[in-house]
């Protein structure tokens, strides 16, 4: 299990790595993941070490949502005054990413 997580951390340390020497405007983390899983594509499966522990780790993956609650209710008042732009953002971004959604399903299925 720790073999796992640092090797998850590793993937997300070359991420950083390249963010940070390239420029891109991508989270470090996200282009880790990226190379995860370029790496278990050419493999062609996961090893089984390797989905047993992420298998526990999406099963308290509601953990990792505690952070965020915390820094929402740090900042009640600023969410309490700036409230209209805050809903607006929140349903305008669903909306597009519900039709963007749509739309990419609908030229894969072609």
């Amino acid at each position: 299990m720790l073999g796992t997580f640092t090797l998850l951390l590793v993937y997300q340390l070359i991420g950083e790595v390249l963010v940070r020497s390239t420029g891109l405007p991508v989270p470090g983390p996200v282009v880790g993941m990226l190379l995860l899983f370029v790496t278990l594509a050419a493999r062609g499966s996961a090893p089984t070490w390797l989905r047993d522990t992420c298998q526990g780790l999406l099963s308290h993956l509601s953990l990792l949502f505690v952070p965020a609650g915390v820094g929402v209710l740090v900042h009640f008042k600023r969410l309490g005054a700036e409230w209209l732009p805050i809903s607006v953002a929140l349903v305008a971004s669903t909306v597009i990413t519900i039709g963007v959604t749509a739309l990419v399903m609908r030229a894969l299925q072609k």
